[in-house]
């Protein structure tokens, strides 16, 4: 690959980028190893958010850099309508045992976006083949995010990614986020307050009558919004009410799933199980675009009993691609062989006392933190929201650490893979950009 700077950058219009302000002082990574990547200039900078939730084991790991080099030269496509190659398979029945059996069956998409907007197609064409079709409202939550496809920005609660698209999916409803600084401000874990907002269901199922409800849709923790982390018992409750109210819940485990909590699934931190779960990044290691959907075998079974022939029409050219799976299945064994999860357990006390050691720094508001993920909230510069965080992001890469804003949040999420050593170092350089920010 080219590492040096491009003659142009004009003709690739960036995603969720400023692109003006990008172009005129561009941040160019080149090459990554480990928990750092190298930028165009030669300068090493420590990765604190995972490249983008979705590196657990580090930067180039040898086992999957080999599994994907030997797939692509055996069995470099293969179509998944009708035909299939083993390694789709195998890597099913891996994800089977890595769920430690919660979930019966998987379906592969090509991203986070695309296993929402599958769970969601799922979850109504699961009701309509039991011949409960009336079953078409979706429930979302505020501040909840779900991805870009159409059905993702609509159960999804971030304004500015749902304003210029206009009316997107009818028959949606949402939640209420569970933020409260007042009550829950500096929180370790789950905060003490906020539970009874899971009830809120009862009032949308009032409103609309259980009957017409397919499904409700959450972030376990909702990370791009800037880490929210659900009060005690809120998951508990709104499993309880989905069941009584014959409602699916899926999980959005897309950002959670593979690790970042310090246990496979936020599903098994909390232990709640939703009937769907979505995931993504992390499931490959950030190598080659992959997402999936599990779903419980009560809900596979229900298609199984239609009349012979297609019993979903859905899919995407590349579900189940040779060399994802490759990818994903060296990432499991990568996971085992080294202990990542044991790695994120062992330094989650030392990550929650290092993040926390930021409280009473300028601007900072909040603090909150669950397994190997930090959200630090600052106060916003009046009338120029998000501008705080923004200047932070900056100057943090100046200074050699890569961090993620949202709005004037902070979030971190560091490959697992991470020491005390790289805990110092992105926590002693976030200190001094924040004591220095106007």
């Amino acid at each position: 690959m080219n590492e040096s700077r491009p003659e142009s950058m004009s003709s690739f219009w960036m995603p969720f980028t400023n692109n003006r302000d990008f172009k005129a002082h561009p941040r160019l990574l080149v090459s990554a190893q480990g928990m750092y990547y190298k930028d165009v200039d030669g300068n090493a900078v420590l990765d604190g958010t995972a490249g983008l939730w979705c590196v657990p084991c580090g930067h180039a790991q040898p086992k999957i850099v080999a599994a994907v080099s030997e797939m692509v030269g055996q069995l470099d496509f293969a179509p998944t309508f009708q035909m299939g190659h083993p390694a789709a398979f195998d890597l099913a029945e891996r994800l089977m045992d890595y769920t430690n059996h919660k979930f019966g069956h998987v379906f592969y998409t090509n991203s986070g976006s695309e296993a929402v907007d599958t769970a969601l197609k799922i979850a109504l064409a699961y009701h309509k083949a039991r011949g409960d079709a009336g079953r078409t409202r979706l429930i979302g939550r505020e501040r909840g995010y779900h991805g870009v496809g159409f059905g993702g920005l609509s159960v999804g609660g971030i304004g500015p990614n749902r304003k210029a698209f206009g009316p997107l999916l009818p028959g949606v409803d949402h939640l209420p986020h569970t933020h409260n600084l007042g009550k829950n401000a500096f929180s370790r874990g789950e905060p003490e307050h906020g539970a009874e907002l899971a009830d809120e269901l009862e009032r949308i199922v009032a409103l609309h009558d259980a009957s017409t409800i397919a499904a409700v849709i959450v972030e376990p923790v909702a990370g791009s919004t800037g880490v929210l982390i659900p009060p005690q018992g809120y998951l508990k409750r709104l499993r309880e009410l989905c069941t009584k109210h014959g409602i699916l819940l899926i999980f959005d485990e897309v950002i959670t799933g593979f690790g970042r909590l310090t246990t496979p699934f936020a599903v098994d931190y909390f232990d709640v199980e939703p009937d769907m779960m979505t995931t993504a990044k992390g499931l490959t290691n950030g190598t080659v675009p992959m997402g999936a959907v599990f779903s419980k075998k009560f809900i596979h079974d229900a298609f199984m009993e239609a009349p012979a022939g297609i019993e979903l029409f859905h899919g995407y050219t590349y579900s189940g691609h040779p060399l994802a799976c490759a990818a994903s299945i060296a990432t499991l064994e990568v996971f085992k062989e080294q202990g990542i999860l044991e790695n994120a357990k062992s330094l989650q006390p030392y990550w929650e006392d290092a993040v926390h050691s930021l409280r009473g720094l300028p601007h900072v508001i909040d603090i909150r933190t669950i397994g190997l993920v930090a959200g630090i909230e600052l106060e916003s510069i009046p009338g120029k929201p998000g501008a705080r965080a923004f200047a932070a992001f900056k100057q943090a890469f100046a200074d050699g650490i890569l961090i993620r804003t949202t709005g004037d949040i902070i979030a971190l999420s560091p490959p697992l893979v991470l020491e005390k050593k790289h805990i110092d170092e992105l926590f002693g350089k976030l200190a001094a950009v924040l004591k220095n920010l106007d």
